[in-house]
This record gives C-alpha cells, sequence and structure tokens, in this order.
C-alpha cells in the first residue's frame, strides 16, 4: 500500500511532503518517488505517530481489574476510534491472586486485539505510600517485594512498576527490578533526598507528577524539583485540564524539555462513558461532568484520552512538536519499544493517525491496516 499527498512527520518530528509504502505491517519506504497501483490519497492531512498510553487503567466500560479479555476488547476497540494505536494495560494496588489474573487475562489476549495493541503491563502499585494512595485500596499496600514481581512478570511483560522511592526496600527493589523494565515513582510522600537517592538506584521516571505526590515547598522540595534537577528522569502527566492546572503544564514542559515529558491519560472505565457510578479498583467511583472522584472527593483516575489531551496541550500553549512527542516518541522510550513503535520511520510498524487541517481524526492504521471503527 502507498500513503500519497499527506504531510508527513517524520523521524524527526518535521513535515515533508513524501509517500509512504507500507507492506506486512511495516512502514518500508519513505520517498517523494514511490508509485505503484494500490495508493490512497490523503491530500489535505498530516500523518503523525499513532498516540501511545502507557498508563491506563480502563475505557470504554472495560478495566483491566476485570481480569477478562472481553474488559482488554472494548479498551483495544475503543481507544483506537480515538487515534490510540497502542497502550499498557495498567493494575493497581491488589492481592497477589488479583494481579495474577489480571496479569494472565493480559497475557491471553495480546494478539487478538482488534484495535490498540498492548505492549505489555503497567504495575501501578501494590508498593506505594499510605499517605500517598489517592485512589488506591489501602489494605492492599505492601513492601516492595521482587520476588512478587519477578513472579508477576513471568507471567506477562511488565514494562512498567510504579513505586514510592522512600518506602522501605524500595530502592533495593529498584535496582533489581530495573533490570526488567522501567521503574516509576508514584504515589509518594518522597523527600527531595528521597527522591534523588531513588533515581540514584534505578528509578528513572515518574508517574503523573504532581499528583499523589507532597506538593512542592520552598524548604521542603520534595520530589517534584527533584525530577526537575535530574537530566534523565522522564515523567508523565495526565493533561486533561483538571489534574494538573495548564500553566502548571506549560512550566514542566519547558523544563524538561521536548524528550522528557510524557502523556498519560490514567483512565478508567468511565472513560468514553456516561456520567455515573462505576468501581476502580473494587473502590467506588463517582463520575460527574466527566471528573471522577471518591466518596470523600479523592480525584479517582481520569475519564480522558490521548488524543484529546494533545489537542489541549496545543491549546495550552505547548509547542506542537514538542505536545506530539509526549503522546508518541517519548512513551515508546520508556517502556523500551521506541526501536517498534512512536515515529514514522522505515522499518517502524505502520502505527499512523492522518488528521486533518482542524486536527480531527480521518483515519487510523494500526500494524499496516486501516482500523474500521464500524467493528464490521
Amino acid at each position: 500500500m502507498i500513503i500519497k499527498n499527506a504531510a508527513v512527520v517524520c523521524g524527526d518530528f518535521k513535515k515533508r511532503r513524501t509517500a509512504l509504502l507500507i507492506e506486512k505491517g511495516l512502514i518500508s519506504e519513505i520517498s517523494e518517488t514511490i508509485d505503484g497501483d494500490d495508493t490512497v490519497d490523503f491530500s489535505g492531512c498530516t500523518a503523525v505517530p499513532g498516540f501511545i498510553d502507557v498508563h491506563i487503567h480502563g475505557f470504554g466500560g472495560g478495566d483491566v481489574d476485570d481480569a477478562s479479555e472481553k474488559s482488554l476488547e472494548k479498551m483495544s476497540f475503543e481507544l483506537a476510534k480515538r487515534g490510540i494505536t497502542s497502550f499498557c494495560p495498567t493494575t493497581m494496588t491488589s492481592p497477589h491472586d488479583a494481579l495474577l489474573s489480571q496479569l494472565g487475562a493480559v497475557k491471553a489476549y495480546i494478539g487478538k486485539e482488534k484495535g490498540a495493541y498492548i505492549h505489555g503491563v503497567n504495575m501501578e502499585g501494590p508498593y506505594i505510600s499510605y499517605e500517598k494512595k489517592g485512589a488506591q485500596d489501602e489494605r492492599f499496600i505492601r513492601k516492595p517485594d521482587i520476588g512478587e514481581f519477578l513472579s508477576l512478570a513471568s507471567v506477562c511483560d511488565i514494562v512498567l512498576v510504579d513505586v514510592a522511592p522512600e518506602v522501605s526496600g524500595a530502592c533495593e527493589f529498584a535496582r533489581e527490578a530495573s533490570k526488567v523494565c522501567t521503574v516509576s515513582a508514584a504515589h509518594t510522600a518522597a523527600s527531595y533526598d528521597e527522591a534523588v537517592k531513588g533515581f540514584e538506584s534505578g528509578f528513572s521516571h515518574a508517574t503523573h507528577l504532581f499528583n499523589a505526590m507532597t506538593p512542592v515547598s520552598q524548604r521542603a522540595p520534595g520530589i517534584i524539583p527533584a525530577v526537575f534537577d535530574s537530566k534523565t528522569v522522564t515523567a508523565e502527566f495526565i493533561c486533561d485540564g483538571f489534574h494538573v492546572h495548564p500553566s502548571l503544564i506549560r512550566s514542566s514542559f519547558r523544563l524538561l524539555g521536548r524528550d522528557r515529558t510524557v502523556v498519560i491519560s490514567d483512565a478508567m472505565k468511565a472513560a468514553g462513558c456516561p456520567d455515573g457510578t462505576y468501581t476502580l479498583g473494587g473502590t467506588e467511583v463517582f463520575v460527574k461532568n466527566g471528573r471522577a472522584l471518591l466518596k470523600d472527593g479523592t480525584i479517582a483516575a481520569s475519564t480522558s484520552n490521548i488524543y484529546d489531551e494533545y489537542k489541549n496541550l496545543i491549546s495550552f500553549g505547548i509547542d506542537e512538536e514538542q505536545a506530539l512527542r509526549s503522546c508518541t516518541i517519548n512513551p515508546a522510550r520508556v517502556i523500551g519499544k521506541d526501536k517498534i513503535t512512536g515515529s514514522i520511520e522505515k522499518g517502524k510498524s505502520a502505527d499512523i493517525l492522518f488528521l486533518d487541517g482542524e486536527n480531527n481524526i480521518r483515519a487510523v492504521m494500526i500494524r499496516g491496516k486501516f482500523f474500521d471503527a464500524s467493528g464490521a
């Protein structure tokens, strides 16, 4: 298949008027001189890399916590409608047996996706801070256990594990777990020094920066300035305009630069669904005007998606290139999948969105095939 007449955002994230040859699910050639009969004309559109969500609990009525292929199918299909071409199903703080079931369901479903495909699991908790548990179930919070982690990783690939760096044994855990996947600081009350020690011990990422973290103080800066001080640590942001104020998004994106910002949804099963009462990790969640809250008013995940957040970033005043990198190649790098996807380059998976001049989605290509939103 040949894609012609689109403005293509190439591997350097610059637009070029060029053609793409798609073969066997891969981008096999990028050139202005490609010719052939099987041609699709995308005049007036921009071809951008497919969006990647590395932190998502649920969507469209499906949730990882359900431990069912049916729920994962709902997520895969509904995400693809919104331009998310791949994702990492994300667990929560749960008993060991529940996590085994959830990872087992993900493993069984991989390869059956009818929409967005799965890279591996993001394990958020159970090794977090009681103080900053957020919507996580405190009954199942426990100390970092490398044995448990490795047993779970043997069931299904874990590409991210989220841990509070100040809890007992966290640094020792990170030294070992970082040999398997990316270790992220999450749901944490870490001081600045504890955060720095964590970064020196194998932590290389920060989960939903500003959320479920100690606020910044002039004499007790905490983990957020430690992330900014680092030259390498990457950070996630929920860019729905509710979890983090747009002014902080702008400031953070300037401080971290184009390669260290990652957009996530942190969505729950209510995303893409009407307001109402739902569950997250077994906890009742109330969704009103698209905002998910616990009974006590604690924010409980989001009902957003990466595509809407990308448009939000543009409206917030974020540079278009950084906004796009933050939804594509940056998350791919965080989970070690940047050789496979995340940018439009020769040899990579043909995961491509076609956007019109108003950033409306005109077509979604996943692994070289156009996604059919009708489900036919």
